[in-house]
């Protein structure tokens, strides 16, 4: 696959040669800068918010036992079946649509069990509890087109939106640099 140099590809979202315009803390805050950038009639279908320092967080929620793992293949077949005898049922002519509904439900709830079960002993008890997972990003950075990143900065400036510098910037020189960053005081021994 071959992709033009300086272009990020994200397929329908992809920019040309994008440059960092700041970097938020919070989802909120680029919502705001992309919102003050807008209201000053930027062109904002040149910019892109990108969650960055992504981390995984996993909420285990409970302890997976033989029950449980063949309760829930049971109930999730159950359904499977349910959907499936409904359907069935729809395109037969026979007079006992609760019969079938009910025999196909039956049919899942086994399946799912003996499915779940299998699953379950694959894993050899390496895995012996249940979880919810979610990416979530540490950090809020907003890409635009390289023709316009500069007038977008002017644009937070004077809207008063500190748009904070991407990790990965290199330093800038002194004439560049702008308002010094704030050093704390050093402790008093």
């Amino acid at each position: 696959m071959s992709t033009q140099p300086g272009r990020v590809p994200f397929g329908a979202l992809a920019l040309d040669y994008p440059l960092s315009i700041g970097v938020f803390d919070t989802y909120p805050e680029a919502q705001r800068a992309v919102d003050a950038l807008s209201d000053a009639g930027f062109p904002v279908q040149n910019c892109l918010i990108v969650g960055t320092d992504l981390r995984q967080l996993e909420r285990v929620t409970g302890r997976l036992t033989w029950g449980r793992v063949l309760m829930g293949g049971a109930l999730s077949g159950l359904w499977l079946g349910l959907f499936v005898g409904v359907i069935f049922s729809l395109f037969t002519t026979s007079t006992s649509v609760f019969a079938q509904v009910v025999s196909t439900m039956l049919f899942g709830a086994v399946f799912g069990a003996v499915w779940a079960a299998i699953g379950y002993a694959a894993t050899r008890g390496q895995r012996d509890f249940t979880s919810v997972s979610r990416i979530v990003p540490s950090k809020f950075e907003i890409l635009t087109e390289h023709k316009v990143a500069q007038q977008a900065r002017e644009l937070l400036a004077k809207a008063g939106i500190a748009t904070g510098r991407p990790a990965w910037a290199a330093p800038t020189t002194d004439a560049q640099a702008g308002p010094a960053p704030f050093d704390p005081p050093a402790p008093v021994a």
